[in-house]
């Protein structure tokens, strides 16, 4: 446990090593100023019992004033730098956990709700911040001023010394024991928390499904469950903290017992001055700061701990489409060739096959051509554009792009090569240019502006309130599912890949903007090999070959003049009957 600590906290302090010296620096100044203020005000008293010289006396107050002040100053900028540590520690720790969660396969995503996975990234490592910023520096601080004060404490009264400092370690031992106990309980907490963000993420996003079917009701139910859970687990975390607090009740109130009892036996018998009982009486009450600070850092540990246990566990996680190799797909249009391919989709805890969703699918698609894709929902449409852009790999074959087998091509060379349009664009809170470059500021807006042209869209852009500088809401609010995928279209033609899959990416346009998409799909489609997986007859007009899949399995492939003129073949069928009634 320790060296995971160690080891994390090397990791991503290293960078911030500058701040965390000046860190380490004041907060030990801190202490030795802690340490020497009372016996400051123990010479002034003995000094003022004593008669000693009243210039002598403004001389310890103005000593005392001084390192207060610097104390305090001390205290303002250590938290300071201390915040600061910590959020930059936490936010790199947060990228590198958002980074790797993003390259984990889509069986993993499948498996996990976006608000669980949001409350593990940032709940679970802000749970962590204190660890970075506070944790080792305090805990090393404090006891270091433990032990100052018991070594002074020594310094004056060997009995007095070895009486408190058997409380104290005797305290020490308790919050260990405890904080080993209390653990497991916060790492409860914490699954309770994300699973009840999970659901919360997952019904917010379908609030309209939800009002329009009636589901309120269901909702408040399970919401009600999740707290119901949540509640014990947070209590029983609780109960952690409370016995670590108790402790220390029980501490002080033997330790100033003791104190009260010590000093006035020492003082008559004069072994003491009265002076000298107040420094004693002063230190066994600073002995309260670095006993309570441990207890917080160790009730903080009880919740780093379970924390760091949660991210360590989504570090482990590896996709299961590892790349193997770099090679870059060729320039221009892809061939497209799917060497007997059978896949099912597989439950990420469970490694067994599912059911066939492909069965033994081989497929040759020469470079620059368009292929239909028609079948009944289920039929694998969908799956196969899924392993085209390889978010998921075969169960069994090999897929090819250009002669180059899709698992060997190097990761950011594939993405830049094969575009996907779905139904379903995802639009960000961010400008129009924003939505169409992903956020690249390599993308200028002349580039932009010369796409836009391409594909006919200048003047729809211009006609939209601020043009590229255009505020979109999450979603996609304010524009139509039209202007939704006009956008999209132009995502992709900026990227220039040589192969293009539209996804069921007609099924919901509107009127207003069906002959910008057309126009948009011929120009994607110009020069580029294209895959359209559709229902509607009017989508495939555009493509040189019909693919018809049924439970996976290639029931009719060639090209669509061929198909057409052939009353037998089952694509002239659809034309005859009706595509849209045959395949609901």
């Amino acid at each position: 446990m320790i060296r995971r600590y160690l080891t994390l906290l090397v990791d991503y302090l290293r960078p911030q090593r500058g701040r965390v010296i000046a860190l380490a620096v004041l907060l030990v100044s801190g202490i030795a100023f802690q340490l020497i203020n009372p016996q400051i005000i123990q010479r002034f008293i003995d000094g003022a019992t004593s008669g000693a010289d009243h210039s002598h006396l403004v001389t310890l107050v103005g000593i005392f004033i001084a390192l207060a002040v610097a104390q305090q100053v001390f205290s303002v900028i250590s938290t300071y730098l201390a915040e600061t540590v910590g959020w930059m520690a936490t936010n790199a720790l947060r990228g590198d956990l958002a980074l790797h969660l993003l390259h984990l396969d889509m069986g993993f995503h499948k498996t996990h709700t976006p608000g669980e996975l949001i409350e593990r990234i940032d709940g679970d490592i802000t749970a962590l911040s204190n660890f970075f910023s506070q944790f080792v520096i305090n805990v090393l601080a404090n006891l270091v001023l433990l032990v100052g004060i018991l070594v002074l404490l020594f310094v004056k009264n060997v009995w007095i010394g070895l009486s408190i400092s058997i409380l104290s370690i005797t305290a020490l031992a308790g919050m260990l024991g405890i904080q080993s106990i209390a653990m497991p309980w916060w790492k409860q907490v914490r699954q309770k928390s994300a699973e009840f963000y999970g659901f919360l993420g997952e019904q917010l996003g379908g609030t309209e499904d939800v009002r329009a079917n009636g589901g309120v009701p269901f909702v408040i139910s399970k919401f009600t469950e999740h707290m119901r859970e949540w509640l014990p687990a947070a209590v029983r975390g609780f109960m952690g903290w409370a016995q670590l607090w108790s402790t220390n009740i029980v501490l002080f109130a033997a330790l100033t017992s003791l104190v009260y009892w010590l000093g006035s036996h020492y003082f008559g018998t004069g072994t003491l001055t009265i002076g000298g009982v107040y420094l004693v009486f002063a230190y066994s009450e600073l002995i309260r700061q670095p006993m309570d600070r441990i207890r917080t850092q160790m009730q903080d540990l009880q919740k780093a701990s379970a924390a760091l246990t949660r991210v360590e566990s989504l570090f482990a996680l590896e996709s299961r489409l590892p790349y193997d190799g770099e090679n870059h797909l060729p320039d221009g249009a892809l061939s497209v060739w799917f060497d007997d391919v059978s896949f099912s989709y597989r439950d990420d805890a469970d490694d067994d096959a599912g059911d066939i969703v492909l069965d033994q699918v081989e497929l040759n698609l020469d470079a620059g051509r368009v292929l239909g894709v028609l079948g009944r929902t289920g039929s694998g449409k969908t799956t196969l554009a899924r392993l085209l852009t390889r978010l998921y790999d075969p169960t069994e074959g090999t897929v090819h792009l250009g002669s180059v087998p899709l698992h060997t091509a190097g990761k950011v060379h594939l993405r830049r090569r094969v575009g996907m349009v779905t139904q379903d664009v995802q639009l960000f809170r961010a400008t129009v240019r924003d939505n169409l470059t992903f956020f690249d500021a390599r993308i200028d807006d002349a580039q932009i502006h010369r796409v836009l042209e391409e594909l006919g869209l200048t003047e729809w852009v211009a006609g939209l309130s601020d043009g590229l500088d255009t505020m979109l809401e999450a979603g996609g609010g304010g524009l139509s599912a039209g202007e939704a995928q006009l956008l999209a279209f132009t995502r992709i033609f900026l990227r220039d890949p040589g192969l293009i899959i539209l996804d069921e990416a007609s099924s919901r346009l509107d009127p207003a903007t069906e002959q910008l998409i057309e126009h948009a799909v011929d120009k994607l489609m110009s020069d580029r090999t294209g895959i359209v997986i559709a229902h509607r007859l009017a989508t495939v007009t555009r493509a040189d070959d019909i693919l018809i899949l049924e439970h996976g399995r290639i029931v009719e492939y060639g090209a669509r003049v061929d198909l057409m003129a052939d009353p037998n073949s089952r694509f002239s069928h659809f034309l005859r009957v009706g595509m849209e009634e045959v395949l609901s």
